[in-house]
């Protein structure tokens, strides 16, 4: 009973942790709710009347979400200059209240200021925050100059709530979220095996369906890694083990997507396309028996369960010959060992499966220590020696020269303070007709379509999606405050449950965010006794008129269109991936060791940047459905050239030690036109007048055939390498359609 317990713990653990990786979203939400809570508990044991009451929640609500350090120090350092940022704020703000030109004035000023803060980092972008929102919070409440010292005191009392729920209560460390991060990986990693068990079950008429869960797994499992890889340095006791479990993490999330491809291409009449992982709605391969006997699938399909009980299972639970014995057969794999009948594809399945048993094997070494060896079978203990290598070779990287910023109005940051600036007067005059006490709701939509949004698109879909999250917002709004009444506290626990459910839907949808933030102020105005109908449609105008200022901002003040952001950023991917090309090749073709996992993830995050810029392109209500498409279908493939290229980079840095790959210098030669492709494509990218055209030729495996040019036999250099090569290489050419650039006619 005490086991099925446990089991159960552990699998409701592992949803949890898949489901929100690092617990970042429910942190986040427990801290605001706990932090208001404790501030309305503290406030109303001191007498306050429910306006001090809604200025002490939702300053302890702008104290909580504002602080954006990693480590608590820096924390605690920021959140102490925020409460004179605070206090100076609201009280401009009464003093300024009876002058209207004069305190719009300020305001337009203090929002400028604040949006030009976050060229100093987290910090200047807290204290802006902190500004900005206090100063609204003024106008919210009505604060006045003979009711300050209660404000104050409010305001204060929020921040100390703050840092008792921020610090003592919901306390959370860079190592402590890096470990919950570390199970998100290995919680997603099983939940991958278990759409590609799907995958060797699945029918044709299951296929596509199948398929959309192997595609979203995929990605899941790649944010996962990205996010591990953003908390190393502050997780991390150095750099050395920063290192490792970055290898680590690597290994499995590259093992896992081949093996995903291996079985997509054993279940297909050919091999699959590596596009059909990446591609949202990609036509499914036409898909048969696996063409094995029946006895080898159902081996099959209980190897890969093993594999995901091996992902799965704790530390403390993985002492025991059962397990041992699993691990040493999924191992044995690797070395040809006790391969089943089947073709050809299938016995790459296996092959494949034992590569990802050792990476997860390397990834529970690095993220657990040492395991227990008195079970290992020579198989097992050659994989255990090649990880020994691989981490005894793993030194400190130097750190790479910060890039040249832009300056003057060129810097994000000023552009964005100017536009925001513009944005916000025109909000201010505009809410002004509309009404002359609730203006600022204007200015607040016209401030947040602003925030982490780059180019005219995206703030124009960030301002629809707030738009749609606020009619739907005043909608439950009016329902629950018919509902409310006069009940103070129960209108404050709904406030709480809003509040929470604010925060742990902020990063998965927009439109949620909006919707929970308006039914919230709902009732935060029939706690005020200010609501009625025509308040929350004033909401509703004054929402609209400020998404149209900010785009409006956007598109006449300095702007930066969608199309030349989108280029800028296609351009840094190509770069990148011409550095992990190039640096992967030279280092299999006997360079210097180089650092290619950083440079690989370099790639992975101008590659997500790049993603992100593409929203506006993507997006369902765009009427340019062919040019959706486009997007799509690029940024489809440049994930394709991603994988392949992190995976010569990841064989590349298993050089000295892997005892099946040997260095060959005519890869060198071979990769050069790949290389000249791309730069090739970048630079038509960046100008799309530049007289520059791709190579195609003969494949890269026939340029390595023996006797060329006296180099040596061609079994030194694996399959695998020469595969990615040629995928990589086809995917490049594959870019130059959509991108309009000229492809030449192979020379005889």
């Amino acid at each position: 009973m005490k086991a099925a317990r446990r089991s159960v713990r552990t699998r409701l653990r592992d949803r949890v942790a898949a489901s929100d990786p690092g617990l970042l979203r429910l942190t986040a939400g427990l801290r605001t709710v706990g932090a208001i809570a404790l501030a309305l508990a503290v406030l109303a044991v001191f007498g306050a009347d429910v306006t001090h009451l809604v200025a002490g929640a939702m300053a302890a609500m702008v104290a909580t979400f504002a602080i954006r350090e990693k480590q608590p120090g820096a924390q605690a350092v920021t959140l102490a200059l925020g409460l004179p940022v605070a206090l100076a704020s609201v009280s401009l703000s009464a003093l300024l209240r009876p002058h209207v030109v004069a305190g719009d004035a300020f305001f337009v000023v203090l929002i400028f200021c604040a949006v030009y803060g976050r060229r100093f980092g987290d910090r200047g972008t807290a204290l802006g925050m902190i500004g900005f929102q206090v100063y609204f919070l003024s106008l919210f409440v009505g604060a006045e100059v003979s009711a300050l010292p209660q404000l104050w005191g409010a305001i204060a009392v929020a921040f100390l709530c703050s840092a008792v729920v921020r610090f003592a209560v919901v306390p959370a460390t860079p190592a402590g979220i890096l470990q919950r991060l570390r199970q998100a990986f290995r919680a997603r990693l099983a939940q991958l095996i278990s759409a590609q068990i799907e995958l060797l079950d699945a029918g044709p008429g299951e296929i596509d369906r199948v398929l959309e869960h192997l595609r979203d797994g995929t990605a899941r499992l790649h944010e996962t890694a990205l996010m591990i890889q953003a908390r190393l340095e502050e997780g991390t006791p150095d750099q050395s083990t920063a290192r490792l479990v970055q290898r680590r993490v690597a290994d499995a999330e590259i093992a896992a997507e081949r093996l995903g491809l291996l079985l997509l291409t054993a279940r297909s009449a050919e091999r699959a396309d590596t596009l059909t992982l990446h591609l949202p709605g990609a036509p499914a391969p036409s898909v048969a028996r696996t063409g094995s006997p029946d006895e080898t699938t159902a081996m099959l399909r209980r190897d890969l369960g093993a594999l995901r009980a091996l992902v799965l299972r704790p530390a403390a639970e993985a002492r025991g010959t059962a397990l041992s014995h699993l691990r040493n057969r999924l191992l044995g794999y690797r070395e040809e060992e006790n391969l089943p009948e089947g073709t050809a594809a299938v016995q790459d399945v296996f092959r494949g499966v034992g590569e990802t048993a050792r990476a997860v094997m390397g990834l529970r070494i690095a993220l657990d220590g040492p395991q227990d060896e008195s079970d290992d079978t020579p198989s097992t203990t050659r994989s255990r020696e090649e990880l020994d290598a691989e981490d005894a070779a793993i030194d400190a990287s130097e750190e790479a020269e910060p890039e040249e910023e832009p300056t003057g109005l060129r810097r994000p940051t000023t552009r964005a303070a100017v536009q925001v600036a513009v944005g916000s007067s025109l909000a201010i005059v505009g809410g002004e007709f509309l009404s002359s006490q609730r203006w600022y709701w204007a200015v607040l939509t016209c401030w947040i379509v602003f925030l982490n949004t780059a180019s005219t698109g995206e703030i124009l879909v960030k301002g629809y999606r707030r738009l749609l999250g606020t009619v739907l917002g005043v909608v439950a709004g009016i329902v629950l405050a018919g509902l409310v009444g006069n009940h103070t506290w129960t209108a404050f626990g709904l406030v709480l449950l809003f509040i929470f459910a604010m925060f742990y839907t902020a990063p998965l949808s927009y439109t949620l965010m909006s919707f929970f933030v308006t039914a919230m102020l709902g009732l935060l105005y029939t706690l005020l006794h200010t609501y009625s109908l025509s308040v929350l449609l004033l909401r509703v105008e004054e929402t609209a008129l400020g998404a149209a200022c900010g785009i409006i901002a956007a598109a006449l003040v300095l702007p930066i269109r969608t199309d030349r952001r989108t280029n800028e950023l296609l351009v840094t991917v190509l770069e990148r991936l011409v550095d992990v090309t190039e640096g992967a090749v030279d280092q299999l073709s006997g360079g210097p060791a180089a650092d290619l996992l950083d440079t690989a993830r370099d790639l992975d995050q101008a590659l997500g940047d790049l993603r992100g810029a593409t929203h506006p392109l993507t997006h369902p209500i765009t009427p340019l459905r062919a040019r959706r498409n486009t997007a799509q279908y690029v940024v489809a493939l440049l994930e394709t050239c991603a994988y392949h290229a992190r995976s010569l980079a990841a064989t590349a840095e298993l050089l000295p030690t892997h005892p099946s790959i040997a260095a060959d210098p005519r890869l060198r030669g071979a990769v050069r036109r790949t290389v000249r492709n791309i730069e090739a494509i970048a630079a038509h990218v960046a100008d799309e007048h530049a007289e520059v055209e791709v190579e195609t030729g003969p494949s890269i495996a026939s340029l390595l055939e023996p006797g060329t040019d006296g180099a040596p036999r061609y079994g030194r250099v694996t399959g695998r390498v020469l595969r990615h090569l040629e995928r990589l290489d086809e995917a490049v050419v594959g870019l130059a359609r959509p991108l309009g650039v000229p492809v030449a006619t192979p020379r005889r």
